[in-house]
C-alpha cells in the first residue's frame, strides 16, 4: 500500500510525457478549435497464471485518479493527505507500459511483464489480441493488447516496476474478476474492461 505526502498542484510547464496543444480547424464551414494533449503509445497485457487460475494484474498510485476523488473545492496547491489518503487514488490495471523504445511492440510486452510481474516469457509466447485508439477526448493513443499464460515455475523475480515505480502485484480468480468488474466507482480504465470482457468471451467461454 502507497502513502503519499507532501501533495502539490502546479501549472504543467514541460513534460517528456505528454504534450499539450491547441488544434484550431474548421468543420462543415464553421471555425472551431479543441484541447488535446499528445501522449506515447502502449503496450498492456492480460496475463493468466495457469497454475494458480488466477489473472496477475497490477495496482498502483495514479494521480490523475486521486485528484479526480478530491471534491472541487478542495482542490488547492496543497492537498491535505490526512483527510485524503494515498487509497483514493490506487487503481488495478492490466500489466502495461508506454512504448518509448524501438523494439518490436511485442518485445516492449515481454518486458514489461518480466518488470511489473517478475514472469519471464519469450516473445512467442505472447498472443496479440487486438489494437485500439486508448482515448477519443483530450488525448488518442494507440494501444496494442496483449494475452499471455504464465505458471509459478516463469517467476523469477518479484517484480514491483523499475526506478521510482511502486507497484502492487494482485491476483483475481475468474470469479473476483466478474465481481470486481460489476461494481460500482471501479478504479481501472475503459481499456481494462475491454480486455476483461474479452478473456471471458474468448478465454473462459472457450472451455466450456
Amino acid at each position: 500500500m502507497s502513502k503519499i505526502s507532501n501533495v502539490e498542484v502546479k501549472p504543467l510547464e514541460q513534460s517528456i510525457y505528454v504534450k499539450p496543444m491547441r488544434m484550431l480547424f474548421e468543420e462543415n464551414g464553421k471555425k472551431r478549435d479543441w484541447d488535446l494533449i499528445a501522449v506515447h503509445d502502449s503496450v498492456a497485457i492480460i496475463i493468466y497464471n495457469i497454475t494458480r487460475n488466477t489473472l496477475v494484474l497490477v495496482k498502483q498510485f495514479r494521480p490523475a485518479v486521486y485528484y479526480s476523488q478530491i471534491p472541487h473545492e478542495d482542490r488547492k496547491s496543497t492537498i491535505d493527505t490526512e483527510k485524503y489518503p494515498a487509497e483514493l487514488g490506487m487503481a488495478i490495471e492490466l500489466c502495461a507500459g508506454i512504448i518509448d523504445k524501438k523494439l518490436p511492440v511485442v518485445a516492449i510486452a515481454r518486458e514489461e511483464i518480466l518488470e511489473e510481474t517478475g514472469y519471464s516469457v519469450t516473445d512467442s509466447q505472447i498472443e496479440f489480441v487486438s489494437s485500439y485508439i486508448s482515448g477519443v477526448g483530450a488525448s488518442s493513443s494507440l494501444q496494442t493488447l496483449f494475452y499471455c499464460e504464465v505458471t509459478d515455475e516463469m517467476k523469477v523475480s518479484q517484480g514491483g516496476g523499475v526506478d521510482d515505480e511502486f507497484i502492487e502485484i494482485i491476483e483475481m480468480t475468474v470469479e473476483e474478476m466478474r465481481k470486481y468488474i460489476s461494481g460500482r466507482n471501479i478504479k481501472s480504465p475503459p481499456s481494462f474492461m475491454f480486455a476483461m470482457y474479452w478473456f471471458l468471451v474468448q478465454k473462459v467461454r472457450a472451455e466450456l
